[in-house]
């Protein structure tokens, strides 16, 4: 079983930055009382990344993608799809949904050259999808946002079969059947974002691998859509070259060729020996990020990854997130740690990345919102303004309505209210595809305007 880890909701961890002074809310009901206008969607195919990596790296990183779990368990041959590959659903879903399914099988057969459809036979599909009510789903899976299941046809037949042999990946020599299950209560985005993770993994690499940046191939949710990378990896896997069956070693002896094929400017494609995850390291990140257990024992763990990432010298993507993990943990526990692990998980993905990226900008959210706390409203539209273009590039809704959210407040806090009306207006239709519900995105809006410090002499109402 692949599980999507749960998500991060930026907004939460934004309104947990009370910690610090805030002033009171005006005494009445609902300050922002207007009706909320219509849900915005992402239309067209994304902007492709700029891809820049040696084939040698890129064909570790395939093999260690294609040839282990997540748990570290070892996969002893290569499996795929054979064939052209089929999908239906097997539940009725939303207008929207069923247009994100469609714009990403467009993606599989553009970018990645995908032999992919979709159909209405769900008896003949290769991949179901079936959605059902979240609670249902974690009543069985507690820990996942939505998972894919070989050899399964049904949420009943996953019930029945979940703890024998039979859905075990290791085991399989070719994919013929797996079931995709998604909640039918969540956000869009959210339904979207298991969308383009789970049917990746349906159809390729197993594992996700927390020093892979550019991927969502990744547990730390930073990336919410395929990226060029993975598109890649997802060629490869199904270049004419491969089939299923293949050892890891007769795999990695075809991989130079059909690199320099498919990314000429890459090199030649040898494999190398890479860098080894600590699995101590990983342990105290889904600690951390863990759902259950207390703030304290989740602070700690946060503490300890970013001490282990320091011991292993890894200036890169995972002392960033190990960062990140600190600051959210110690939001409303430990003043000082917060601002500034956050300060400094954002010049590390600065010094990486540049300022106009989208790790970058899960970092200057919360420095928006510490700097708005404080009053220092031309700061905090200097970070927004900076981080908002790769939040769009990256179609993440909910993170670029909270940015939004946050400028209008600081744009209201300088009396430029007209100017805020209008950027809070665009934040609410991305609120409505990254948010859902019509009442968490009203609360969304009183907790990013206890943000917002009370000029002198202003009167509450």
């Amino acid at each position: 079983m692949i599980m999507r880890l749960l998500p991060l909701a930026p907004v939460l961890l934004v309104a947990a930055c009370g910690t610090t002074p805030l002033v009171e809310l005006p005494s009445r009901s609902d300050p922002f009382p207007m009706d909320l206008p219509a849900m915005r969607t992402f239309s067209g195919a994304p902007t492709p990344e700029q891809f820049n990596q040696s084939n040698a790296s890129l064909a570790y990183d395939f093999l260690e993608l294609s040839f282990q779990m997540e748990s570290g368990r070892e996969l002893e041959v290569f499996s795929r799809f054979e064939g052209p590959v089929t999908l239906a659903l097997t539940t009725s879903v939303t207008p929207v949904f069923s247009a994100d399914l469609d714009a990403l099988l467009g993606r599989f057969q553009r970018e990645a050259k995908l032999p992919i459809r979709r159909i209405n036979d769900p008896e003949t599909a290769n991949i179901l999808i079936e959605t059902l009510p979240r609670q249902k789903l974690r009543q069985l899976v507690p820990h996942a946002a939505c998972f894919v299941v070989p050899r399964v046809s049904s949420w009943q037949e996953f019930r029945k079969n979940r703890r024998s042999g039979a859905l075990d990946w290791t085991t399989l020599e070719q994919r013929e059947k797996v079931t995709i299950f998604i909640p039918d209560d969540v956000s869009p985005q959210e339904a979207r974002d298991c969308l383009h993770e789970e049917i990746a993994q349906a159809l390729g690499p197993l594992n996700d691998i927390y020093r892979l940046p550019q991927s969502t191939f990744n547990d730390d949710n930073i990336h919410t859509i395929l990226t060029s990378f993975d598109m890649l990896i997802l060629r490869i896997t199904y270049d004419e070259s491969l089939k299923s069956g293949m050892t890891k070693a007769e795999v990695a002896k075809r991989l130079p060729a059909i690199l320099r094929r498919l990314n000429p400017s890459g090199g030649d494609g040898t494999p190398i020996t890479g860098p080894s995850i600590s699995r101590a390291w990983v342990r105290q990140i889904e600690t951390a990020l863990a759902p259950r257990g207390s703030q304290a024992k989740r602070t700690i763990a946060a503490r300890r990854a970013v001490q282990i990432a320091r011991q292993e010298n890894w200036n890169d993507n995972r002392l960033g997130f190990s960062l990140l993990a600190l600051g959210r943990m110690a939001l409303g526990s430990d003043g000082p740690t917060a601002p500034q692990s956050f300060a400094e998980a954002f010049a590390v993905y600065s010094a990486l990345y540049g300022a106009d990226d989208i790790h970058t900008s899960h970092a200057a959210l919360q420095l928006a919102a510490f700097n708005l706390s404080r009053g220092e409203a031309d700061e905090t539209l200097a970070i927004i303004n900076t981080a908002i273009p790769s939040v769009r590039r990256a179609e993440n809704a909910a993170l670029l309505a909270t940015l939004l959210m946050l400028k209008a407040e600081a744009l209201d806090h300088l009396g430029r209210v007209q100017e805020a009306a209008t950027v809070r207006l665009d934040s609410l239709g991305w609120a409505r595809y990254g948010f859902g519900s019509d009442a968490e995105i009203r609360g969304r809006l009183r907790e990013i305007s206890r943000l917002r410090p009370r000029k002198k002499g202003a009167e509450l109402g």
